[in-house]
């Protein structure tokens, strides 16, 4: 399925990446970007800005009508599978194309220790042993505060920043991350293991460059399976490129 060709392009963005935002800053005014609302709204763009839900794929799918958008593209985190499945509904009762980019997931490298997990639960008993953890899972680590086990500390890096708690580190921040500030990092506050989801890029992989120079183990959360589009791009230009042809 391509864009309809009888009336101009409205592209509707459905962002909140660091790869989402490059697209954004190629897009025109007709254009829409979609944020959930969290972290920081770009106000440099010429392209319109919208933050907030569409209440699930029903609503999404009213408002690329009502609005009149002719090609929908998802590049929101690869672990926001319910956005992703609500477009991919949306766009098919809308009768517009979805086009996504799926960023490739890390590969493991030789000197490793990753330990792939599939849930919270999961997470927890591959966690057990450890003392020091530091989570990078984005704000899910944030509702488990008072379950934290008596023989752990946590560090929870995320977004939005978060009061501490007796035996929890919250560290507002946004990446991309410098090799040398990781291993400033895991210097100073002595993790014995990294909690991670297999995101992929380049933005936040320095973590997984210092963890298998300091030996320690990464508890790594799968990626969620992901609905087929009309046009999938692993590279932003690439996708970029089919948006101007």
């Amino acid at each position: 399925m391509t864009p309809a060709t009888t009336q101009p392009v409205r592209v509707l963005l459905l962002g909140g990446t660091g790869d989402a935002l490059k697209i954004a800053r190629q897009l025109g005014p007709a254009d829409v970007y979609s944020l959930a609302g969290l972290g920081k709204v770009p106000e440099d763009l010429s392209c319109e800005v919208r933050v907030g839900g569409f209440g699930g794929s029903e609503g999404l799918a009213r408002y690329i009508e009502s609005e009149k958008i002719t090609l929908v593209i998802d590049a929101t985190h690869p672990y926001a599978a319910q956005i992703s499945a609500n477009a991919v509904r949306a766009c098919a009762a809308a009768r517009v194309p979805c086009w996504a980019l799926r960023r490739p997931g890390w590969q493991a490298q030789s000197g490793d220790d990753w330990r792939m997990v599939g849930d919270w639960h999961e997470l927890v008993a591959a966690l057990a042993p450890f003392r020091r953890p530091l989570f990078t899972l984005g704000r899910e680590p944030l509702a488990h505060l008072d379950e934290i086990p008596p023989h752990q500390f946590w560090t929870v890096r995320c977004l939005e920043s978060h009061k501490d708690s007796p035996r929890a580190r919250i560290l507002a921040a946004r990446g991309p991350f410098t090799l040398e500030g990781e291993r400033a990092l895991f210097a100073l506050q002595a993790f014995d293991v990294v909690v991670s989801k297999n995101s992929g890029g380049s933005a936040t992989e320095a973590k997984l460059e210092v963890a298998r120079e300091r030996r320690l183990p990464v508890i790594m959360l799968r990626r969620p399976a992901l609905p087929a589009t009309d046009r999938e791009f692993d590279d932003v230009a690439d996708l970029l490129h089919a948006l101007r042809a």
